[in-house]
């Protein structure tokens, strides 16, 4: 085989595993009993208080608002109609999904999400998410207008200022994001969250943020499951896509111990319908929900955050020499 058709298909291999790096981080699942319920509808009012600061990341085309309107209207499909296409049966079919990413906040203008989720496409590099999204609260079921259709007040939609830190490990797996928001968050309290030590294994969890971009959705009823890496732990948390940046409480104490960024599969294809259902596992089988812990963001936690070790790294742009790239890839 020649040299040159070594090093395609060594970058072939190289950027399809980041292919699926991606993928996976934005892969969940059911683990048990279908533990999630619309913030609207839950009877927990704690949660339902913690769910207040807990936003969604939209894209800015499907935001829209009527000049002299402090009504905000967010478009989006059915989740049985969108790319998901859900068989119609599915919990939460009928709900309208439009969300990317969740993400929480911290002080009055600062989110924390997941780092993948405020990171340039490698498909697209030039795309930048603080100028293609905005930050909504209060995206939820009570303010449907149909399954398409939803409306906010526009004090709820804010946009990214700034990335203030992030991090998006291959080695480490740590994965973070800080923003800056364009103004302080009216109405709703920052949440507490951890500072030091690290929470034991087997305690009680509770994750609120959109799975698979729907409004705002709470899921108790999980525990961590693995307590081993410095930046993260893994617990059986009820959680999709779309939950990646979402807020992980300890029910005990009430305070934020990560932030959900991967997971098992979340859907299955049904085989005689052609339509997608839930993925589901036994609450100590398949791999788990990935948590970055909040302590390894320094401006939140300083003198907590662990070294990250050192990895090879490669130029993907370089490593083909003479050959003709066909990608374009920011690490």
């Amino acid at each position: 085989m020649s040299k040159t058709r070594e090093l395609i298909i060594g970058v072939s291999t190289a950027v399809l595993l980041l292919s699926l790096n991606v993928q996976a981080a934005n892969n969940k699942v059911i683990y048990g009993e279908d533990d999630r319920v619309s913030a609207s509808e839950s009877d927990n009012e704690a949660f339902v208080e913690l769910s207040r600061s807990t936003a969604v990341q939209i894209e800015n085309n499907k935001l829209s608002t009527e000049e002299g309107s402090d009504v905000v209207t967010i478009k989006g499909q059915a989740l049985k109609d969108s790319f998901i296409k859900v068989c119609e049966d599915e919990k939460f079919a009928d709900t309208i999904t439009a969300g990317n990413c969740s993400g929480f906040l911290v002080a009055p203008d600062l989110l924390v999400t997941a780092g993948h989720c405020m990171k340039p496409s490698m498909w697209n590099p030039d795309k930048n998410p603080c100028a293609e999204y905005q930050w909504v609260f209060n995206f939820n079921t009570a303010h449907m207008n149909s399954s398409t259709e939803a409306v906010v007040s526009k004090s709820d939609v804010y946009k990214c200022k700034e990335v203030v830190s992030s991090a998006l490990s291959s080695s480490s797996k740590n994965d973070y994001a800080l923003v800056r928001l364009d103004r302080a968050v009216e109405g709703r309290e920052p949440l507490k969250f951890r500072k030091e030590g690290q929470v034991e294994e087997g305690a009680p969890l509770v994750v609120i943020g959109h799975p698979s971009g729907l409004p705002t959705m709470i899921a108790d009823g999980a525990n961590v499951r693995k307590n081993v890496s410095p930046f993260y732990f893994n617990a059986n948390l009820d959680t999709f896509g779309g939950n990646s940046g979402s807020a992980v409480f300890n029910v005990d104490t009430g305070e934020i111990e990560g932030i959900l960024v991967r997971g098992e599969r979340d859907y299955q294809t049904d085989p005689d319908l052609g339509c997608k259902r839930v993925f589901k596992c036994e609450n100590d089988t398949c791999r788990g929900e990935d948590v970055t812990r909040i302590t390894v963001i320094p401006e939140l936690a300083p003198g907590m955050t662990p070294d990250e070790p050192v990895a090879p790294t490669f130029d993907f742009n370089n490593i083909l020499g003479e050959v003709d790239n066909p990608f374009s890839i920011n690490p």
